[in-house]
């Protein structure tokens, strides 16, 4: 059973989700901390080109099935125009600001 956005535990990682499902780059990138980093399936990407390729170019969409470690680690079906669905995890480091310093994502 997919989690609603609003009722997902940690505000950083739902202000995620929320830009991600409402296309809001701007919103986006407001919540990651200077100089933040992301991996995929365990590669460090380029943060910029991978939001851009893969997140708000192909409208990336997230339905969370599952958090856990207080709500910074997310079970979740990803979908975009590239790819389409695939169940992926998602887990985030935030700072004492609320900012997110790293988000690291991969098939699940």
């Amino acid at each position: 059973m997919t989690i609603q956005t609003t009722r997902l535990s940690d505000p950083a990682v739902r202000a995620f989700v929320a830009a991600v499902n409402n296309h809001d780059r701007e919103s986006f990138m407001a919540l990651l901390a200077p100089g933040a980093t992301m991996t995929d399936d365990g590669s460090v990407r380029d943060l910029d080109d991978w939001v851009d390729r893969e997140i708000f170019s192909s409208h990336g969409h997230m339905e969370v099935d599952n958090e856990s470690n207080g709500g910074r680690s997310l079970l979740v079906r990803y979908s975009n125009d590239t790819w389409g669905e695939m169940r992926t995890r998602w887990s985030f480091t935030v700072d004492d600001d609320g900012r997110i310093t790293r988000f690291e994502t991969g098939q699940a």
